[in-house]
């Protein structure tokens, strides 16, 4: 592969953690997730910032993603420096010293007996 793969900064402006969940946990747990792609060949200490409509923003939250490597994290599980709140709409803005690529994921399992799951790609800054 030649040269960087991927973005610095990345937004995701629809964040909006589903609760009340319905089902066995942790299947049925609904959440949203950043799937991280890190192809560089160092390390990437992320920094996520999250804003709602009406509080102050919060952050930064740190995320280590070794070199050539991925790793999934649930919004649900952020409480450094304060827990994500749940049920609430919020846009995060990710920030990375090196480039990387950020899918968004979404479980919904408020209804009964339905499980939906979306994904979208992250917005490149």
């Amino acid at each position: 592969m030649s040269g960087p793969v991927g973005a610095r900064i990345w937004v995701v402006p629809g964040g909006h953690v589903p609760f009340p969940a319905h089902g066995p946990e942790p299947a049925f747990t609904a959440f949203d997730q950043l799937c991280v792609l890190n192809a560089a060949d160092e390390d990437a200490e992320l920094e996520l910032d999250f804003y709602y409509q009406d509080a102050e923003p919060v952050g930064p939250y740190r995320i280590r993603v070794g070199a050539r490597r991925i790793r999934h994290v649930r919004v649900n599980d952020l409480i450094d420096p304060e827990a994500v709140r749940l049920d609430r709409p919020y846009g995060c803005v990710l920030r990375s010293p090196v480039p990387v690529v950020v899918q968004f994921l979404r479980q919904d399992t408020r209804l009964p007996g339905v499980v939906a799951l979306t994904g979208t790609m992250a917005y490149p800054g």
